[in-house]
């Protein structure tokens, strides 16, 4: 096989052989069956987490979901990322005939095969995530949000020669280059990292001779970060929570309210409307948002019910009571579960598609009522400077 995507170190009397990879090609589950037959390593890492691992040994596990907590735990946003993420790399499978992830597979099936060490040597993905969504602003998040959700409907296609050239380092270089312009702090938690916690699990797996199969972005990095040490339980923390969200959440309601009750008090007609404005306004955009996901009418008088008391109450939000009304009229049933992986494909499935659906009703709903609370708090304020 060529040594083009193959990086081999020396370090301390051990041997470490890195298989870059591009996470759906042909090629590359071929080429990392033909080097750990070849090579006969002590220990073969690979870049999954356990509970990516579990998904694959354990299959479709959609029909377990629990819809409920989801919208509790306040999951619905991430869980519709990953399905956006997973609609995108499931075409790019589909189009090649492969299965997304199958060098990783083909990786297990090696180290059972020749009765190597197994080593999960990836972050925890959720870890991963919330270091990414820490790492962005609002507008920041709106954009990721929106490109992401865009890139399921997108229909297109590359070739696979196009796809192996993405494993050059320096096509890899100018990818991440473009990628990190439009999000320059996704880099960091992403892939800088990554880089750094699986290089220090790799030279941490048992053995004299270990190969590694990770995605091609990673080899740079991890050729680099191998040398050093890094501690994986501090990159295994959870960001902290920023104090100015809650100030500013806490502030504006606060604000809000003050606004009206001395209006209230110096003109009760003035506080009248201001009132009715934040009412119509809030309501009506988060009502706004639930039909615009095709919500029951029922989920789409809940949101405008909630959102005017919800806005006032940064820890509650109009998309959840939404989103448990949309649940509980329209609940998902195993079906929807079991094809909502084929579902994300078309925008038809996607909305039609009963978990989805959910989710999409509690992300508008929220959309709607944050879009109401500014305008509908600048309604208040005119109608406060009018009546001063």
């Amino acid at each position: 096989m060529s040594e083009q995507h193959i990086t081999r170190l020396h370090i301390n009397d051990k041997e470490y052989i890195l298989v870059g990879t591009a996470h759906v090609s042909k090629h590359s589950a071929d080429e990392v069956k033909e080097i750990i037959e070849k090579e006969r390593p002590d220990t073969i890492c690979v870049e999954l987490d356990d509970q990516r691992y579990q998904s694959i040994r354990e299959g479709n596990r959609w029909k377990d979901t629990d819809i409920f907590q989801i919208i509790k735990d306040k999951k619905a946003t991430l869980l519709l990322m990953n399905l956006a993420i997973s609609s995108f790399q499931r075409r790019m499978a589909k189009q090649f005939g492969i299965s997304p992830g199958q060098e990783m597979i083909q990786g297990i099936d090696s180290a059972e095969q020749i009765g190597a060490d197994l080593v999960l040597a990836d972050r925890n993905i959720q870890i991963t995530f919330s270091r990414i969504w820490g790492n962005l602003g609002w507008k920041g998040k709106a954009m990721l949000l929106t490109q992401v959700v865009a890139g399921i409907f997108s229909r297109e296609t590359i070739s696979e020669e196009e796809l192996e050239k993405m494993k050059s380092q320096d096509m890899i270089d100018s990818m991440l280059q473009e990628f990190t312009t439009h999000f320059p702090r996704l880099k960091t938690p992403l892939i800088d990292e990554r880089d750094q916690y699986l290089a220090q699990k790799i030279k941490e797996a048992p053995g004299n001779k270990v190969v590694a199969v990770l995605g091609a972005a990673h080899v740079p990095g991890i050729t680099k970060q191998i040398h050093h040490s890094h501690d994986l339980e501090r990159l295994s923390e959870l960001p902290p929570k920023s104090k100015l969200p809650k100030i500013i959440g806490w502030s504006i309601p606060i604000f809000i309210l003050a606004i009206i009750a001395y209006t209230f008090f110096a003109n009760p007609t003035a506080g009248l409307q201001q009132t009715i404005s934040w009412i119509l306004w809030n309501g009506s955009f988060s009502a706004i948002g639930t039909a615009l996901a095709f919500g029951h009418p029922l989920a789409v008088l809940t949101a405008f019910l909630a959102a005017p008391l919800t806005s006032l109450n940064p820890l509650l939000a109009a998309g959840w009571f939404a989103g448990f009304v949309q649940a509980y009229m329209r609940r998902p049933s195993v079906k929807d579960f079991d094809t909502l992986s084929e579902d994300v494909f078309s925008l038809k499935g996607f909305w039609n598609n009963k978990v989805t659906r959910v989710l999409l009703v509690v992300v508008l709903a929220n959309v709607g009522s944050s879009i109401g609370t500014f305008i509908g708090g600048a309604d208040v304020i005119r109608l406060f400077i009018q009546n001063l």
